[in-house]
């Protein structure tokens, strides 16, 4: 990036661990400063931030809780006064990448209100509010990037109420594609396969027979790793990327196909 280059700031929601931290280092590592989110681990997030720090990069870590969809007002002007202080005054962000939420395995004949708004509240409302206000603070040119799953295409058991929300968001992609298109900003989703990373509890790192099964129907012969996610959404917030909208983009080394 030359020495007058206007940078581009990405904002990267559960950022301090798994996919969302590849995400995070790519980004940065493409030249962009970063402002990544954690729920609980402060820690976690500090380190990354550090990380990128270290390498010569900007870079700050927040506190966000994705299933309060009354906090986000607040977090957007504490994002933007982030920016103001250490990022030579910027206001406007240039990417969202709507990462962060959570993983269980719940049969339908036992699910609950409250699990429906559990997962309801993280993966559909909450990606939707902090997208729709997001996008307020978003330069033209832009764009959105939401992490959904592939289990909205081939059935995984017991990941009925999951997959649904990530479907819902898939379809909230397009018509963010359509409505901010004329702005030029671009949406599109990015639907990974399992990744041996610390979501729901670590179960696929710490499952070989499932890791077996995996690699067995996988064209590709492997497992994925986090850089196999972290660097698709790297490309999709290029300029290489910058005529591909309302797309989604499955990552699974063809598994199941």
């Amino acid at each position: 990036m030359g020495a007058n280059a206007v940078r581009k700031v990405a904002l990267i929601t559960g950022g301090n661990r798994g996919l969302g931290k590849d995400m995070a280092l790519s980004l940065a590592e493409a030249g962009m400063d970063i402002i990544l989110t954690y729920n609980a681990n402060q820690q976690e997030g500090e380190e990354v931030a550090e990380r990128i720090r270290a390498s010569g990069g900007r870079a700050a870590a927040l506190r966000f809780n994705l299933s309060d969809a009354s906090a986000i007002d607040g977090f957007i002007a504490e994002v933007q006064a982030l920016m103001n202080a250490q990022f030579d005054g910027a206001e406007r962000i240039d990417f969202l990448v709507n990462n962060a939420g959570i993983g269980r395995a719940i049969p339908l004949d036992r699910l609950t209100e409250a699990d429906f708004d559990t997962f309801a509240n993280i993966h559909f409302k909450g990606v939707l509010f902090l997208t729709q206000k997001a996008l307020r603070i978003m330069n033209d040119g832009g764009g959105v990037v939401f992490i959904t799953a592939a289990a909205d295409r081939y059935n995984v058991p017991n990941y009925g109420l999951y997959a649904a929300c990530k479907g819902a968001i898939e379809v909230f992609s397009r018509y963010v594609a359509k409505e901010y298109g004329p702005r030029g900003i671009r949406s599109n989703t990015v639907a990974p396969g399992g990744v041996p990373t610390d979501f729901n509890d670590g179960f696929i790192r710490h499952n070989p027979k499932l890791q077996e099964m995996v690699v067995a129907q996988t064209p590709m012969g492997r497992l994925a790793d986090a850089h196999d996610i972290g660097g698709l959404v790297r490309l999709l917030c290029s300029d290489d990327a910058r005529w591909m909208t309302g797309q989604r983009l499955e990552a699974t080394g063809g598994f199941n196909i």
